[in-house]
Protein backbone atom coordinates (compact mmCIF):
# COMPACT_ATOMS: atom_id res chain seq x y z
CA UNK A 1 0.00 0.00 0.00
CA UNK A 2 1.01 3.60 -0.61
CA UNK A 3 2.55 5.93 2.53
CA UNK A 4 -0.19 8.66 3.27
CA UNK A 5 0.38 12.00 2.67
CA UNK A 6 1.50 13.40 6.16
CA UNK A 7 -1.07 16.22 6.94
CA UNK A 8 0.29 17.53 10.20
CA UNK A 9 3.95 18.02 9.83
CA UNK A 10 4.95 21.44 10.76
CA UNK A 11 3.52 24.89 9.95
CA UNK A 12 0.69 25.54 6.94
CA UNK A 13 4.00 26.78 4.90
CA UNK A 14 6.16 23.56 5.68
CA UNK A 15 7.21 21.51 2.69
CA UNK A 16 5.14 18.71 3.74
CA UNK A 17 1.87 20.63 4.71
CA UNK A 18 1.86 22.69 1.46
CA UNK A 19 1.32 19.30 -0.49
CA UNK A 20 -2.11 19.32 0.29
CA UNK A 21 -2.50 22.14 -2.00
CA UNK A 22 -0.58 20.64 -5.25
CA UNK A 23 -1.96 18.60 -7.68
CA UNK A 24 -2.84 15.15 -7.32
CA UNK A 25 -0.67 13.77 -9.60
CA UNK A 26 2.16 15.45 -8.29
CA UNK A 27 1.59 14.68 -4.66
CA UNK A 28 3.60 11.65 -3.97
CA UNK A 29 6.50 11.61 -6.22
CA UNK A 30 7.01 15.30 -4.34
CA UNK A 31 6.65 13.16 -0.82
CA UNK A 32 8.65 10.60 -2.02
CA UNK A 33 11.33 13.27 -2.95
CA UNK A 34 11.12 15.31 0.32
CA UNK A 35 11.51 12.42 2.87
CA UNK A 36 14.51 11.56 0.69
CA UNK A 37 16.12 14.46 1.50
CA UNK A 38 18.57 14.33 4.63
CA UNK A 39 18.33 16.62 6.99
CA UNK A 40 14.21 17.07 5.97
CA UNK A 41 13.65 20.69 5.71
CA UNK A 42 11.56 22.78 7.60
CA UNK A 43 10.98 26.35 4.87
CA UNK A 44 10.87 25.84 0.77
CA UNK A 45 13.73 27.86 1.10
CA UNK A 46 16.17 25.17 2.02
CA UNK A 47 14.95 22.82 -0.54
CA UNK A 48 16.95 22.31 -3.93
CA UNK A 49 16.09 24.20 -6.82
CA UNK A 50 14.73 21.58 -8.85
CA UNK A 51 12.48 20.15 -6.36
CA UNK A 52 11.30 23.90 -5.19
CA UNK A 53 10.63 24.36 -8.68
CA UNK A 54 8.59 21.46 -9.02
CA UNK A 55 6.62 22.39 -5.99
CA UNK A 56 6.24 25.78 -6.96
CA UNK A 57 5.06 25.20 -10.60
CA UNK A 58 2.33 22.88 -8.47
CA UNK A 59 1.13 25.15 -6.34
CA UNK A 60 0.56 27.50 -8.52
CA UNK A 61 -1.08 24.80 -10.99
CA UNK A 62 -3.68 24.62 -7.64
CA UNK A 63 -4.32 27.52 -7.65
CA UNK A 64 -5.18 28.66 -10.51
CA UNK A 65 -7.61 25.64 -10.94
CA UNK A 66 -9.35 26.67 -7.71
CA UNK A 67 -9.26 30.14 -9.06
CA UNK A 68 -11.42 28.63 -12.38
CA UNK A 69 -13.01 26.29 -10.38
CA UNK A 70 -17.25 27.23 -12.45
CA UNK A 71 -20.32 28.04 -9.82
CA UNK A 72 -23.24 25.35 -10.99
CA UNK A 73 -26.72 26.21 -11.14
CA UNK A 74 -29.33 23.50 -11.25
CA UNK A 75 -32.43 23.50 -13.17
CA UNK A 76 -35.55 22.23 -10.76
CA UNK A 77 -37.42 20.65 -12.68
CA UNK A 78 -34.82 17.78 -12.47
CA UNK A 79 -35.41 15.36 -10.19
CA UNK A 80 -31.80 15.50 -9.03
CA UNK A 81 -31.52 18.62 -8.70
CA UNK A 82 -34.44 18.47 -5.64
CA UNK A 83 -32.12 16.59 -3.62
CA UNK A 84 -28.63 17.33 -4.32
CA UNK A 85 -27.97 18.60 -0.84
CA UNK A 86 -28.45 14.88 0.09
CA UNK A 87 -26.62 13.80 -2.43
CA UNK A 88 -23.37 16.01 -1.56
CA UNK A 89 -23.43 15.27 2.29
CA UNK A 90 -23.24 11.54 0.76
CA UNK A 91 -20.38 12.11 -1.06
CA UNK A 92 -18.89 14.14 1.74
CA UNK A 93 -19.39 11.51 4.01
CA UNK A 94 -18.65 8.01 2.32
CA UNK A 95 -15.85 7.19 -0.45
CA UNK A 96 -18.60 5.74 -2.64
CA UNK A 97 -21.94 6.24 -3.27
CA UNK A 98 -24.48 4.27 -5.59
CA UNK A 99 -27.02 6.36 -7.00
CA UNK A 100 -30.36 4.81 -8.48
CA UNK A 101 -32.78 6.11 -10.66
CA UNK A 102 -35.07 6.09 -13.58
CA UNK A 103 -33.59 8.01 -17.00
CA UNK A 104 -34.40 11.75 -17.02
CA UNK A 105 -33.66 11.99 -13.77
CA UNK A 106 -30.77 14.11 -14.48
CA UNK A 107 -28.27 12.28 -12.52
CA UNK A 108 -25.62 11.81 -15.56
CA UNK A 109 -25.85 15.91 -16.57
CA UNK A 110 -26.33 16.85 -12.69
CA UNK A 111 -23.81 15.14 -10.16
CA UNK A 112 -20.57 16.08 -11.84
CA UNK A 113 -21.67 19.74 -11.05
CA UNK A 114 -23.08 18.51 -7.58
CA UNK A 115 -19.37 17.69 -7.21
CA UNK A 116 -17.72 21.14 -8.44
CA UNK A 117 -19.93 22.53 -6.07
CA UNK A 118 -18.20 20.84 -3.24
CA UNK A 119 -15.03 22.07 -4.47
CA UNK A 120 -14.13 19.15 -6.17
CA UNK A 121 -11.96 19.23 -9.65
CA UNK A 122 -9.22 21.23 -8.99
CA UNK A 123 -6.33 18.59 -6.98
CA UNK A 124 -7.35 16.27 -10.22
CA UNK A 125 -10.17 15.95 -12.66
CA UNK A 126 -13.79 14.65 -11.91
CA UNK A 127 -13.19 11.44 -14.59
CA UNK A 128 -17.09 10.48 -15.80
CA UNK A 129 -17.26 7.19 -18.01
CA UNK A 130 -20.39 6.83 -20.67
CA UNK A 131 -20.74 3.41 -22.29
CA UNK A 132 -20.52 5.02 -25.73
CA UNK A 133 -18.63 7.35 -27.72
CA UNK A 134 -21.36 9.84 -28.72
CA UNK A 135 -22.41 9.72 -25.03
CA UNK A 136 -19.35 11.19 -23.74
CA UNK A 137 -19.27 13.73 -26.44
CA UNK A 138 -22.86 14.75 -25.80
CA UNK A 139 -23.09 15.10 -22.79
CA UNK A 140 -19.40 17.06 -22.53
CA UNK A 141 -21.56 19.29 -25.08
CA UNK A 142 -24.79 19.39 -22.44
CA UNK A 143 -22.47 19.77 -19.55
CA UNK A 144 -20.45 22.87 -20.55
CA UNK A 145 -23.54 24.61 -22.09
CA UNK A 146 -25.17 24.56 -18.83
CA UNK A 147 -21.71 26.03 -17.02
CA UNK A 148 -21.48 28.69 -19.68
CA UNK A 149 -18.41 27.11 -20.72
CA UNK A 150 -16.95 26.45 -24.02
CA UNK A 151 -15.99 22.60 -24.53
CA UNK A 152 -12.84 21.96 -23.96
CA UNK A 153 -12.30 24.43 -21.41
CA UNK A 154 -14.42 23.42 -18.13
CA UNK A 155 -15.70 20.49 -19.53
CA UNK A 156 -13.98 18.21 -22.05
CA UNK A 157 -13.97 14.76 -23.34
CA UNK A 158 -11.75 11.66 -24.78
CA UNK A 159 -12.99 9.04 -26.69
CA UNK A 160 -11.13 7.36 -29.11
CA UNK A 161 -9.42 9.02 -31.89
CA UNK A 162 -10.63 12.51 -30.48
CA UNK A 163 -9.44 14.40 -27.29
CA UNK A 164 -10.82 17.74 -26.03
CA UNK A 165 -9.41 18.32 -22.91
CA UNK A 166 -7.85 21.29 -21.92
CA UNK A 167 -5.42 22.79 -19.55
CA UNK A 168 -8.47 24.55 -17.38
CA UNK A 169 -10.37 21.44 -17.69
CA UNK A 170 -12.45 19.99 -14.16
CA UNK A 171 -14.74 18.02 -16.04
CA UNK A 172 -13.64 14.86 -18.26
CA UNK A 173 -15.96 13.27 -20.29
CA UNK A 174 -14.35 9.47 -21.69
CA UNK A 175 -15.74 5.91 -22.56
CA UNK A 176 -15.29 3.15 -20.00
CA UNK A 177 -12.70 1.85 -22.04
CA UNK A 178 -10.46 4.81 -21.93
CA UNK A 179 -10.53 5.24 -17.95
CA UNK A 180 -9.63 1.08 -18.10
CA UNK A 181 -6.34 1.73 -20.53
CA UNK A 182 -5.50 4.62 -18.49
CA UNK A 183 -4.71 2.34 -15.48
CA UNK A 184 -1.60 0.82 -17.39
CA UNK A 185 0.08 4.32 -17.35
CA UNK A 186 -1.35 5.64 -13.99
CA UNK A 187 -2.20 2.65 -12.24
CA UNK A 188 -3.02 4.88 -8.97
CA UNK A 189 -5.70 7.17 -10.98
CA UNK A 190 -3.91 10.26 -9.76
CA UNK A 191 -5.09 12.52 -12.37
CA UNK A 192 -8.44 12.24 -10.48
CA UNK A 193 -10.37 13.44 -7.83
CA UNK A 194 -13.74 11.94 -8.32
CA UNK A 195 -14.66 9.10 -10.59
CA UNK A 196 -18.59 8.84 -12.26
CA UNK A 197 -19.28 5.57 -13.60
CA UNK A 198 -22.25 6.42 -15.06
CA UNK A 199 -24.70 3.31 -16.60
CA UNK A 200 -23.05 1.01 -14.64
CA UNK A 201 -25.87 -1.30 -14.78
CA UNK A 202 -25.55 -1.88 -18.46
CA UNK A 203 -22.42 -3.86 -17.14
CA UNK A 204 -20.11 -4.06 -19.96
CA UNK A 205 -16.43 -6.21 -20.03
CA UNK A 206 -15.05 -2.88 -19.49
CA UNK A 207 -17.58 -1.64 -16.71
CA UNK A 208 -16.95 -5.09 -14.68
CA UNK A 209 -13.31 -4.86 -14.98
CA UNK A 210 -13.55 -1.43 -14.03
CA UNK A 211 -15.53 -1.79 -10.76
CA UNK A 212 -13.02 -4.50 -9.70
CA UNK A 213 -9.97 -2.24 -10.27
CA UNK A 214 -11.63 0.46 -8.53
CA UNK A 215 -12.28 -1.62 -5.47
CA UNK A 216 -9.11 -3.19 -5.01
CA UNK A 217 -8.09 0.99 -5.22
CA UNK A 218 -10.01 2.39 -2.93
CA UNK A 219 -7.49 1.64 0.20
CA UNK A 220 -4.79 3.11 -1.64
CA UNK A 221 -6.69 6.48 -2.54
CA UNK A 222 -8.74 7.27 0.53
CA UNK A 223 -9.26 11.15 -0.96
CA UNK A 224 -10.87 9.30 -4.08
CA UNK A 225 -14.80 9.67 -4.68
CA UNK A 226 -16.46 7.28 -6.56
CA UNK A 227 -19.98 7.42 -7.81
CA UNK A 228 -21.76 4.55 -9.29
CA UNK A 229 -24.97 5.29 -11.05
CA UNK A 230 -27.13 2.58 -12.01
CA UNK A 231 -30.67 1.23 -12.52
CA UNK A 232 -32.71 1.28 -9.50
CA UNK A 233 -32.99 -2.97 -9.81
CA UNK A 234 -29.26 -3.21 -9.63
CA UNK A 235 -28.18 -0.50 -7.23
CA UNK A 236 -28.46 -2.76 -3.84
CA UNK A 237 -25.46 -5.33 -5.77
CA UNK A 238 -23.33 -2.71 -6.78
CA UNK A 239 -23.84 -1.28 -3.14
CA UNK A 240 -22.82 -4.77 -2.04
CA UNK A 241 -19.68 -4.74 -4.28
CA UNK A 242 -18.45 -1.66 -2.28
CA UNK A 243 -19.04 -2.48 1.23
CA UNK A 244 -16.38 -1.34 3.52
CA UNK A 245 -13.75 -2.95 5.73
CA UNK A 246 -16.93 -3.89 8.32
CA UNK A 247 -18.90 -5.79 5.48
CA UNK A 248 -21.35 -2.80 5.46
CA UNK A 249 -22.88 -1.78 1.90
CA UNK A 250 -22.03 1.55 0.36
CA UNK A 251 -25.07 4.54 0.47
CA UNK A 252 -27.59 4.42 -2.29
CA UNK A 253 -29.50 7.32 -2.93
CA UNK A 254 -32.52 6.28 -5.09
CA UNK A 255 -33.89 9.41 -7.22
CA UNK A 256 -37.26 9.17 -9.37
CA UNK A 257 -38.73 10.66 -12.13
CA UNK A 258 -41.13 12.16 -9.92
CA UNK A 259 -39.16 14.04 -7.96
CA UNK A 260 -38.57 12.07 -4.94
CA UNK A 261 -35.00 10.09 -3.43
CA UNK A 262 -34.54 8.43 -0.33
CA UNK A 263 -31.36 7.40 1.39
CA UNK A 264 -30.39 4.13 2.61
CA UNK A 265 -28.10 3.64 4.52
Amino acid sequence: MREPLNRGEGAPDHPFALLERCMLADRYRLLRDLRRLKPRPTTVDALPEALRTRLDRSLARFAECAASLPAPSFPEALPVSARRDEIAEAIRKHQVIIVGGETGSGKTTQLPKICLALGRGVGGLIGHTQPRRIAARATADRIAEELGSPLGQAVGYKIRFTDRLGPSSHIKLMTDGILLAETQGDPYLNAYDTLIIDEAHERSLNIDFLLGYLRNLLPKRPDLKIIVTSATLDAERFARHFADASGRPAPVIEVSGRLSSRLRR
